[in-house]
């Protein structure tokens, strides 16, 4: 059964697990009916958060793939929602600006006259009938001041192209800055057993007391790094215990971290989305919590 948690104070619901969309849209992407089983198996398992961006491509010249094709799966979505989803305008889609895609480079990118372009562009990816549910600042550009990057997002906010604001790549002081210009929702940043640096740094901290969600992007790693964690046995042999996959436990774990954490793990495949969601049965400990802090606090990137 899928859980939801509210999106900071908009009273709007997101399931406890999203979806994210980057691997359907880079290089060695699935064919676009996979892509669009994946999108529509999450919808039948109740998860109503996707997370994407105009930046999720393969080039400058495919730019705002992934949202498109949310767009084109959610038209088509003929299903049956899972949990307490009722229809398509109870999707949030999470999308973000701000980087580059020269020649697949990514380039963070956060001139005023780009960020205005790139929001309507991804408004009209989306269908351009309603506000983008979720915009997100993908990260600080050091050539341009955050209050400058943040005027047309304000813009667009104002004008009703973006129901929702929130960062991703910020420090406590930038995202502080952030919310004296427009009310922000989430934080998106990296945290998974590798890159621990939001428990220390004050970012899950500082969500917490300001009632804002944490999406941790790469919430295991990635693809290659996850296979590494399967060769630790006490991680192996917890999840063996646990009765589910390493993949599992390891958002199981993210996800006990703070009520405010909502992982957003990448899928390509519809095992994967299911594993994804799988997780939210498994309950640990605070031993067992204790125990894989202690395994994962050595990893070597």
């Amino acid at each position: 059964m899928m859980k939801y948690k509210t999106l900071s104070n908009t009273g709007v619901r997101i399931s406890a697990i999203g979806l994210g969309a980057m691997p359907l849209s880079l290089e060695g992407r699935p064919d676009e009916e996979q892509a669009i089983q994946v999108i529509h198996k999450a919808l039948d398992l109740g998860v109503n958060l996707i997370d994407t961006a105009d930046s999720y491509c393969i080039d400058e010249n495919d730019k705002h793939h992934n949202e498109k094709l949310i767009a084109k799966a959610l038209s088509l979505y003929r299903g049956n929602f899972g949990g307490s989803v009722n229809s398509i305008r109870d999707v949030v889609v999470a999308t973000k600006g701000g980087l580059l895609r020269p020649d697949g480079d990514w380039v963070v990118h956060g001139e005023p006259g780009h960020i205005r372009r790139t929001i309507r562009e991804s408004f009209d990816a989306l269908g351009g009938f309603h506000p983008i549910p979720l915009w997100q600042l993908h990260a600080v550009d050091p050539k341009y001041s955050i209050e400058s990057t943040f005027v047309p997002i304000k813009e667009a906010f104002d004008m009703g192209l973006i129901k929702h604001v929130g960062v991703s790549n910020f420090s406590v002081e930038q995202i502080a800055r952030a919310m004296k210009i427009v009310p922000i929702v989430s934080v998106q940043n990296q945290h998974n057993p590798w890159q621990r640096n939001p428990e220390f740094d004050g970012v899950l901290e500082f969500c917490e007391k300001n009632n804002l969600i944490f999406l941790p992007w790469s919430p295991v790693g990635g693809h290659y790094r996850y296979k590494r964690l399967l060769e630790i046995k006490p991680l192996t042999d917890l999840a063996e215990t646990k009765n589910c996959t390493v993949f599992s436990l390891i958002l199981a774990w993210l996800r006990n971290k703070s009520p405010c954490v909502v992982p957003i793990p990448g899928a390509s495949r519809v095992s994967s989305i299911e594993n994804s969601v799988s997780s939210l049965n498994v309950t640990l400990t605070r031993q067992e919590m204790n125990q894989i802090d202690e395994i994962t606090k050595n990893l070597k990137l």
